[in-house]
């Protein structure tokens, strides 16, 4: 599969607006687009245009002339006409019969949740109209698969799956276009059609293309004026629409679905100020701007047929009399129009081989504003790096409940596995078959994996250890994964490879919610392979919860994200060297918040940045502070976002989950909801007197901290990797605790507590332990350190909850020792202060990374950190 460079696109198209808007960018980005793909209803034999129609065969690829309309499920072909005179020659269409009343049209359309269906009969004509080959074939079977992301056939009965009717189309395509390596698609925010269309892309070696996706999210260009009513708000959807307008589209309503929109909308252009203003009024008739993505048609609401566009695309624009047109009634709302008769009026003088500037289409900027910040911080370079004993709450208010709570058991579980003697195949292939077998043994599925971290010995065996990872995860959403190389500090010495999972034994398959995109774009980069961007799981299991729907749907959720590295989403690159490490660590954090915004994350546990080897102690420093101050300006930089509730939703939950079936918004359009991070879900947090006192520059901060490692995926300078982050917590649910270490004592480390309380009552403890270089004791037994941390979270934990029996040995009363249930889950060390050198033939144990060198928010070195996870239940 090609990855950099110029890619040869077939591009989908269904007549909608969204699908040639991203032909452009496409074209803007220095592809090119070779040809035109288009599925058609099949009940109905297919118009033609004064073009060359060729059949071309499922199987031996063989060619016969067609008479221009057909019921064979092959392929077809239609090639532009050759030596057209402008304004001269016209393609025509003519496949319906004039009288209204005819029984040979099919009034109806096919209503596809997939394909756009309706001015199907005027598809043909785009051959002609952009000089570009168009490939046809009909759409065979329905929605078989009615989950959201799509789920790969391999081995099951999917055939019957109207999009696996993408599959014959798109082979007939690669066999009389052998260089084609790109597929290109419209999706904005569907993720039942983008899922479906990366399906089938990947099994046919092809880079799926969608560059409107996120797109009204993203910043407007630094060149760009909005251009729509309430400018000054921070996104709007109708944006788009002007940046249609603006590049030349014309695109007309061709059906309508809304209460809002009536049959007096049929054939407004949508691309132009007319027609957004009159969208807008008829959606606020139900309240808001009908949701997300409403006023650009996402959840049915309105369809489109462009018929014309800028002349680089455009060689002719697509001309329908009025008396051609026929409304079409469907009852409930819905109407469009069915066209009799249409043909294509060539444009003169067209460039044929224009610049790609000349394109007009908007590209978005590579960092918003608020990240803009974030990189000026950085290169202003004056004040890098803080102290974070100045971020963090050092008591919690007297008034806390927590001692009422008691420690539990987790209903998460951490699996550790390690490499050891052969070949890097041989090690994986062992690793794989001991993961399959526990999941067996505790008959869970592979979807009860919700995160990954892979250390290498060498990152040059990442593209063997990824393929037979992969074949572990064959339903959708894969595991959020980490991967970093640790070179010869990794254990043990024979070890090439280690994975720790993070594995939800109690988790229903519908609590879990995964974010996998692995099409390029200008938001985030794709995750071509085995691992989602995110995953989403409860963050506390309550048994009580089982069989209550509301109470599990109020509870906080655990978000996993994969590590983010700076790959330019558009292209997936590095930026050029020349821009340095502040933009590579500034664009590597913007992808974490965008993920993390994605899937409603309100708060960070904590983090680390990830930088490869560096034989200078000031570098790894300055390195350390530039990342302390992106992390810090990141939270100060953000602000509340204008959009409202229901704009959480995916289109296609508003369009078919029952749940979510209502017209307009279901809330006010002008309230607006938290960004991230959200200041109000910290306890007893008052905005009125923190904004009064300037508080913005002292608020708390999740801790985070720099682990020099070998090397990082792509050759990458830095890589983000947040713990966890917090989802659907409510305001005031929670609580920062620090405790700084004792000067008097080195041998005390910091810890960081953040605390986070389910409507139920339970609790989740994250504890961050930190010993400072300098702070703590030479020893000799790495293990002693790891008891030490230990005993520390358990003394931190006991004060905390009043529970003095964390203290006791043992278990009283059949419940499980403390010992049991406060166990590292990521443990980070530089053994460098060892007295004695390490055994290599030992291993770290379970969750441990052997780092080159760790850092402070301040540049200082670090010997050890390490993450703890612990549950509170009520007594």
């Amino acid at each position: 599969m090609a990855a950099d460079g110029p890619l040869n696109v077939v591009a989908l198209v269904s007549g909608g607006k969204d699908s040639f808007y991203s032909i452009l960018h496409c074209m803007a980005n220095g592809h090119r687009v070779v040809a035109l793909a288009n599925l058609y209803p099949s009940s109905k034999p297919t118009s033609t245009s004064k073009a060359t129609i060729s059949r071309v065969g499922a199987e031996d690829g063989s060619n016969e002339v067609g008479d221009g309309g057909t019921t064979n499920t092959a392929t077809i072909r239609i090639s532009p006409g050759e030596n057209v005179a402008p304004q001269q020659t016209h393609g025509s269409l003519s496949g319906m019969k004039a009288d209204a009343g005819g029984d040979e049209e099919d009034e109806s359309d096919l209503n596809s949740f997939m394909y756009q269906t309706v001015g199907h009969q005027v598809v043909p004509l785009y051959a002609q109209a952009t000089g570009l080959p168009l490939f046809r074939q009909p759409i065979l079977g329905g929605a078989v698969d009615h989950g959201i992301s799509y789920r790969d056939p391999d081995g099951h009965d999917q055939g019957e799956d109207e999009t696996e009717s993408l599959v014959p189309l798109l082979r007939a395509v690669l066999k009389a276009h052998p260089e084609v390596n790109a597929l290109c698609t419209g999706a904005i925010l569907s993720t039942y059609q983008r899922t479906r269309v990366e399906s089938v892309a990947l099994r046919l070696g092809l880079v799926p293309l969608a560059y409107l996706w996120q797109f009204p999210e993203l910043p407007l260009s630094s060149t760009t004026t909005p251009h729509h009513e309430g400018a000054g708000k921070q996104r709007d959807d109708a944006q788009l629409l002007h940046d249609m307008e603006a590049a030349g589209l014309e695109a007309r309503i061709v059906k309508v679905a809304s209460a809002g929109l009536d049959e007096d909308f049929l054939w407004e252009n949508a691309a132009s100020e007319v027609g957004v203003s009159r969208i807008r009024r008829a959606l606020r008739r139900f309240g808001g701007d009908g949701g997300r993505g409403a006023v650009l048609g996402e959840g049915g609401e309105f369809e489109t047929l462009v018929v014309d566009g800028p002349p680089t695309l455009f060689k002719g624009r697509i001309v329908v009399g009025e008396e051609n047109k026929r409304i079409v009634r469907e009852g409930g709302g819905s109407a469009w129009l069915s066209i009799r008769q249409a043909e294509v009026e060539m444009k003169a003088d067209v460039n044929t081989t224009p610049d790609t500037k000349e394109h007009g289409v908007r590209i978005p900027s590579l960092l918003d504003p608020s990240f803009e910040s974030v990189l000026k911080l950085l290169l202003d370079e004056q004040e890098l790096g803080y102290d974070y004993t100045d971020f963090s709450q050092k008591l919690l208010p007297s008034s806390s409940n927590l001692s009422q709570l008691k420690l539990a058991e987790s209903s998460s579980q951490d699996w550790y596995f390690e490499g050891s003697s052969g070949a890097v195949e041989v090690q994986i292939t062992r690793i794989i078959n001991e993961i399959r077998q526990r999941l067996q043994q505790q008959s869970l599925p592979a979807t009860a994996i919700t995160n990954s971290v892979i250390t290498l010995r060498r990152m040059a065996d990442f593209p063997t250890i990824n393929k037979l990872y992969g074949a572990l995860f064959r339903e959708p959403n894969p595991p959020a994964r980490v991967t970093i190389s640790c070179g010869c500090c990794l254990s043990p010495k024979d070890a090439d490879i280690t994975i720790l999972l993070t594995v939800q034994p109690q988790m229903k398959q519908s609590e879990r919610r995964g974010l996998h995109v692995q099409s390029r774009s200008y938001w985030a980069p794709a995750n071509i392979g085995p691992y989602s961007q995110a995953v989403a799981y409860p963050l506390l299991t309550n048994a009580a919860d089982d069989n209550n729907d509301v109470a599990a749907s109020n509870s906080p959720l655990a978000v996993s994200i994969a590590g983010q590295i700076p790959l330019v989403p558009a292209s997936m690159v590095l930026p050029p060297d020349e821009d340095g490490l502040p933009l590579q660590i500034t664009l590597a954090l913007q992808h974490l918040w965008r993920v993390g915004m994605e899937m409603g994350v309100r708060w960070w546990s904590s983090a680390v940045a990830y930088i490869p080897s560096s034989s200078s102690e000031s570098d790894r420093s300055y390195a350390a502070r530039l990342a302390a101050t992106a992390w810090k300006g990141a939270h100060m930089t953000s602000s509340t976002s204008s959009t409202d509730a229901a704009e959480d939703l995916d289109p296609w939950d508003r369009k078919h989950n029952p749940l979510y079936m209502t017209y307009g918004d279901s809330g006010d359009a002008g309230a607006a909801t938290p960004s991230l991070p959200d200041w109000e879900v910290l306890k007893d947090f008052n905005a009125d007197a923190d904004a009064e006192d300037d508080g913005l520059t002292q608020r708390p901060l999740p801790f985070v901290f720099l682990a020099e490692v070998e090397e990082l995926p792509r050759s990458a300078g830095v890589e983000w990797h947040a713990h966890l982050g917090f989802a659907n917590v409510d305001s005031g649910s929670i609580r920062l605790y620090s405790v700084g270490s004792d000067g008097g004592n080195p041998g005390n480390p910091e810890l960081h507590h953040v605390i986070v309380e389910a409507p139920s009552g339970d609790v989740f403890v994250q504890t961050v332990v930190v010993y400072q270089r300098g702070h703590v004791k030479p020893i000799v037994n790495f293990n002693d350190r790891v008891a030490q941390s230990n005993l520390a979270v358990q003394r931190s934990l006991a004060e905390l909850f009043g529970a003095p029996e964390l203290l006791a040995s043992g278990s009283e009363g059949g419940e499980p020792a403390a010992e049991a249930l406060i166990n590292a889950k990521h443990l980070y060390a530089d053994l460098n202060d060892l007295d004695a050198p390490w055994d290599e033939t030992q291993s770290l144990g379970s969750g441990a990374i052997r780092c080159r060198t760790l850092w402070d928010s301040q540049g200082r070195g670090l010997v050890m950190v390490v993450i703890y996870e612990t549950r509170w239940a009520k007594r």
